[in-house]
C-alpha cells in the first residue's frame, strides 16, 4: 500500500479514483477533465493497492473574497474508503496528512461533512459553524411583479439553446471573467463551476443585460444559485428581468450589501444533507459575518 497524490492527469490512477468515486457518491470527473475543466486546484490524495485506489481525500485549493478581503481556504472533499478497507483507519490517515501539508500555509481549513461522520471530524479538531441563507423578502416579490407588469421590460433571462456553441464560448468566457457578485465570491471558480453546469442545465442568459444565471425549480420555489457577467448588473435588474413565477425564492450565495435590503437572512446548519466544520480562527468568520458558501463552490 503506498500514498498517490495529484495525480488528475495520470489516466490510470485516475481511472481507478473515479471508479471508487462513481461506487460511493454516484458522480465521476472524466467528462470533467477530458473537457478541459480541470485546472489543478483539486488535488486528491489516496491510497492504492495493487493499482487500486482503496481511499482518498481530496484538498481543494479555493480563493474567495471575503468582504473586500482576499481568502485562501483549502476545502477537503470526497472523503471514501472502498467497502472492503473500512474501519481500518485509511481516511484518518489522509486527513490528518491533508492537514498537517495545508495547515498554517492557508487561512483555513473546512468541509461538508456527512451526517454519518460527524463524530470523525469532531475528533480530527473541526468544530461545526452556521451558514446563513437568504431569502427573497415577500413584499420585495410584490414589488418585483409590479416593476414587471409596470414596465413591460423587454425579452428578459430565457433558457440556454444548448446545442448554441457561440452562447457556450460565451458562458465558459463569462466564468472566466465574471466580476464578484456578492460580499463571499469564489475568485478561481471555473473549474468547480463548469463541473457543475457544462451541460448548461438550468442556464439562463439575458442578451440586453449581457449576464447569465443559474436557476434550479422545485415547485413554486426557485433557487437563484450563480450570478455569471463581466460588467456589474444590479440585482434590481436580474430579479425584474428572471420574470419567473415563484412563491419563494432564495440565494445561493451571500448578496452584495447594496443588495441585502431585499431579503432576509436566517442561520443554516446545513438541514439534512451536511454540516459545515472548520479549522482555523479566519473561518470563524463565516458565522460572525452571517455568510454562505457559494452553492458551486462545493467539491
Amino acid at each position: 500500500m503506498r500514498m498517490v497524490k495529484d495525480y488528475m492527469k495520470n489516466d490510470a490512477l485516475r481511472h481507478e479514483l473515479n471508479e471508487l468515486t462513481e461506487k460511493t457518491f454516484g458522480f465521476h470527473f472524466e467528462d470533467w477533465v477530458k473537457n478541459g475543466y480541470f485546472e489543478g486546484d483539486y488535488i486528491p490524495y489516496s491510497l492504492e493497492e495493487d493499482g487500486k485506489v482503496i481511499s482518498n481525500v481530496s484538498a481543494n485549493r479555493m480563493q474567495f473574497v471575503q468582504n473586500g478581503k482576499i481568502k485562501n481556504y483549502i476545502q477537503i472533499g470526497t472523503v471514501m474508503t472502498d467497502v472492503n478497507y473500512r474501519k481500518k483507519g485509511l481516511a484518518r490517515e489522509l486527513m490528518e496528512h491533508v492537514i498537517k501539508e495545508y495547515e498554517g500555509s492557508c487561512d483555513g481549513i473546512y468541509l461538508f461533512g456527512d451526517l454519518s461522520a460527524l463524530d470523525f471530524y469532531r475528533k480530527l479538531g473541526f468544530e461545526e459553524r452556521l451558514q446563513y441563507v437568504y431569502t427573497l423578502r415577500k413584499d420585495a416579490i410584490s414589488k418585483i411583479n409590479r416593476c414587471v407588469s409596470g414596465n413591460n421590460p423587454k425579452e428578459g433571462f430565457q433558457a440556454v439553446d444548448k446545442t448554441d456553441e457561440k452562447v457556450k464560448a460565451h458562458y465558459l468566457d463569462s466564468v472566466r471573467k465574471s466580476v464578484p457578485f456578492g460580499v463571499f465570491d469564489q475568485i478561481n471558480k471555473f473549474g468547480l463551476q463548469m463541473f457543475y453546469t457544462s451541460d448548461l442545465e438550468n442556464v439562463y442568459y439575458s442578451k440586453e443585460l449581457d449576464c447569465f444565471i443559474i436557476v434550479s425549480k422545485e415547485g413554486e420555489n426557485i433557487e437563484l444559485q450563480s450570478v455569471i457577467s463581466q460588467k456589474d448588473v444590479s440585482m434590481e435588474q436580474i430579479l425584474i428581468a428572471m420574470d419567473m413565477e415563484y412563491t419563494n425564492l432564495k440565494l445561493g450565495f451571500t448578496p452584495r450589501k447594496e443588495d441585502a435590503h431585499w431579503f432576509t437572512c436566517e442561520a443554516f446548519d446545513g438541514g439534512e444533507d451536511y454540516r459545515l466544520f472548520c479549522r482555523g480562527s479566519q473561518l470563524e468568520r463565516i458565522e460572525l459575518e452571517k455568510l454562505y458558501f457559494p452553492t458551486f463552490s462545493h467539491a
